[in-house]
């Protein structure tokens, strides 16, 4: 019984996940179509992408034992190839200077990842070792995955605006991490467990956020030019009147002189 509930919700967590790592669609295809990364950063999915790779490494039978840990490999699998593709169209339509910012975190990533799988699979010579290594690695990239939005976080509380945070991001990040707390919980497997306790509350700060702001929109720049410009033509306006004020009274004021003499 138990292990069918655990089975049923690590299906669960696997639609959830799909769900989280789709949503970004929405957002490359508002790149594609301006050809142009805009605010969007590039970070949360170069650690999606992390936190995939390690745990599709974590289930497979050279880690884990046999196929214990299947619906890791499926959905991960899946993440994978989408986050590859979503850093490609970011790389592609990106500056110079964010060409940059991609490279410094996706080498690092990758040689850490490379690291991982020769040491487990060369060093470590049981399964038990190679779930330790591999899910403390793990950990460290799911923390970093979860913990990636806090830059997008900041610039929400700055800015008062949730245009660079959509919504079924941060929905979806809440339920997959929830299911997957759930699912590492019921195997008894804290390193499946251990970084879903930190995605869980994030996602609710980010879905707190997200409807504190919804109905606030940054001030946009062309908006504050044109204000500007607006109380410059007052101002100017304003000075002229009070310039001519004052020429009728100097000419009202020379005619009764004149009148006088």
């Amino acid at each position: 019984m138990d292990d069918k509930v655990r089975f049923t919700v690590g299906i669960l967590g696997n639609g959830a996940s799909l769900l989280l790592y789709t949503a970004p669609i929405l957002t490359f295809s508002r790149v594609i179509k301006k050809r142009n990364t805009e605010e969007f950063s590039c970070f949360p999915y170069v650690m999606t992408l992390f936190n995939c790779l390690i745990y599709t490494w974590y289930g497979l039978p050279i880690v884990s034992h046999l196929w214990e840990n299947l619906p890791l490999v499926t959905i991960n699998g899946v993440g994978i190839l989408l986050e590859s593709i979503f850093i490609f169209i970011y790389f592609c339509f990106a500056s110079s200077k964010e060409k940059i910012k991609v490279g410094v975190t996706f080498v690092p990533v990758m040689v850490v990842f490379a690291l991982t799988t020769v040491v487990s699979a060369v060093v470590l010579d049981d399964h038990h070792h190679r779930k330790s290594f591999v899910g403390s690695v793990g950990l460290v990239a799911s923390i970093s995955m979860y913990g990636s939005p806090l830059i997008v976080m900041k610039k929400v509380i700055e800015t008062k605006s949730v245009e660079y945070m959509p919504f079924y991001l941060s929905f979806f990040s809440f339920l997959a991490s929830s299911l997957w707390l759930a699912y590492g919980l019921l195997s008894h497997d804290l390193f499946l467990a251990s970084p879903n306790m930190v995605g869980t509350p994030l996602g609710i700060l980010q879905l707190i956020l997200y409807f504190k702001y919804k109905n606030k929109k940054e001030l946009a720049p062309t908006t504050m030019v044109m204000n500007k410009w607006t109380d410059d033509e007052k101002n100017k306006t304003t000075r002229e009147l009070v310039v001519d004020v004052d020429d009728r009274d100097g000419d009202a004021n020379e005619k009764k002189f004149n009148n006088a003499c």
